[in-house]
């Protein structure tokens, strides 16, 4: 913009503060139409735009809030211990794993004759009387010859199967019986030689299982004996499982209502906050601006001042300063405003302010006011308007300044208490 035309503007300016009354001026009504409706225009959207802002926080409050109750008090989550499961006290001895490299197994794809079959009862026959000297690691050794000549025999595995068990080797004994039930699955010394095995590692609850079928098939006082002991052991772990299960249930329970409750907590404390903060709303004023802006705009400012007041004021205003200023100002700004102000400002204000903006207000108000004249000379205020006048949303940062808003609401009750 021409400095010369900017000079003259802020002596047009001057003048209007050593004398008011220059604005009086039917001439220049439509200047007071414009720094009427630009005003207006800034307090409602500053208006908007703190309305907003409130309401952005409440939503930031209800999400960062915990969850209160009904009446207020706020739902805390019981922090439960894990729950550890005791030590089950068992009866009976066992004996250590055996970690030997796994025995020799028969070829089950070898053609079995008669002459083998022959040679492996002999074998078997010859472990029986190494088991009655009492060399069991001899009876394995016969035992293992009479399964590789005849490995389709159940029977050979499961008497195997029982002297590992008489040497406590449960593991070995397990693969041999394993074996035997291959072959035949109703093998009753099978079932009897691994559930002993099982025993003698402490799994009773597979123990007794195995016990309980070899019993069925063909009982006999050993494997009586065995269940006795087995038995009790089996039924500890049975009940300290249905025990535990069912801590781990009401455990699960309790934490799905603590659950439940928290979300209706939530659901009630979102519920509250936001009914609070619609009445609220409705009655809160900006805050930060003394005495507020009652009744906000009369009746609203529909269509704002479209475009804004692009590119400031060029062409100047015509044939100076009619109807009594003191010396005028020479030259005057000829070429008056772009647009011309004929019939109101664009978007319609010929006469007033349509949509509610009373057209007669008396802009002299403002600039009779002796506490706003003497403020307008305050650079720090002219500052403050000025950067106010940039963007609407630079006001919040004036609120609470005690020096600031009130100049800012006095010039808004001139407007809002005007008839």
């Amino acid at each position: 913009m021409d400095s010369s035309k900017v000079n003259q503007l802020k002596h047009f300016v001057e003048m209007c503060k050593s004398n008011p009354s220059i604005l009086a001026d039917p001439s220049l009504s439509f200047f007071r139409d414009y720094l009427e409706s630009y005003v207006s225009n800034l307090m409602l959207n500053w208006k908007n735009e703190t309305l907003e802002t409130q309401k952005g926080h409440v939503v930031e409050e209800m999400e960062d809030d915990e969850a209160e109750t009904e009446g207020g008090i706020k739902v805390e989550e019981e922090e439960e211990d894990e729950i550890i499961e005791s030590d089950i006290e068992f009866e009976g001895d066992t004996a250590e794993p055996d970690n030997d490299p796994p025995q020799k197994m028969g070829d089950s794809s070898v053609e079995v004759t008669e002459e083998n079959r022959d040679s492996s009862q002999a074998a078997k026959a010859q472990a029986v009387e190494a088991l009655s000297d009492g060399n069991l690691e001899k009876a394995i050794e016969h035992l293992t010859d009479a399964i590789t000549l005849n490995p389709t025999s159940a029977i050979m595995y499961a008497t195997r199967a029982t002297v590992y068990i008489k040497m406590k080797k449960p593991n070995a004994a397990i693969r041999d019986a394993n074996a035997a039930l291959e072959i035949n699955p109703d093998s009753a010394k099978g079932y009897k030689s691994r559930g002993m095995a099982r025993a003698m590692l402490g799994q009773w609850e597979e123990a007794a299982k195995d016990l309980h079928v070899a019993s069925k098939l063909d009982y006999d006082e050993e494997i009586h004996a065995v269940l006795k002991k087995v038995e009790p052991n089996a039924h500890k772990i049975e009940e300290h499982r249905r025990k535990y299960d069912r801590l781990r249930k009401e455990r699960e329970g309790r934490k799905l209502e603590c659950e439940r409750q928290h979300r209706r907590a939530e659901a009630q404390a979102a519920y509250e906050k936001a009914k609070k903060q619609e009445q609220s709303s409705s009655n809160r004023k900006p805050s930060g601006m003394p005495g507020g802006f009652p009744g906000g705009m009369p009746g609203g400012f529909p269509g704002g001042m479209p475009g804004g007041f692009p590119g400031g004021m060029p062409g100047g205003f015509p044939g100076g300063m009619p109807g009594g200023s003191t010396g005028g100002m020479p030259g005057g700004f000829p070429g008056g405003m772009p647009g011309g102000s004929t019939g109101g400002m664009p978007g319609g204000f010929p006469g007033g302010m349509p949509g509610g903006m009373p057209g007669n207000v008396d802009f002299s108000k403002i600039l009779n006011d002796p506490d706003l004249m003497a403020a307008f000379k305050d650079p720090e205020i002219m500052a403050a308007l000025q950067d106010v006048m940039k963007s609407p949303a630079n006001l919040a940062k004036y609120q609470a300044n005690p020096k600031i808003a009130p100049i800012i609401a006095k010039m808004m009750s001139k407007f809002s208490g005007a008839q």
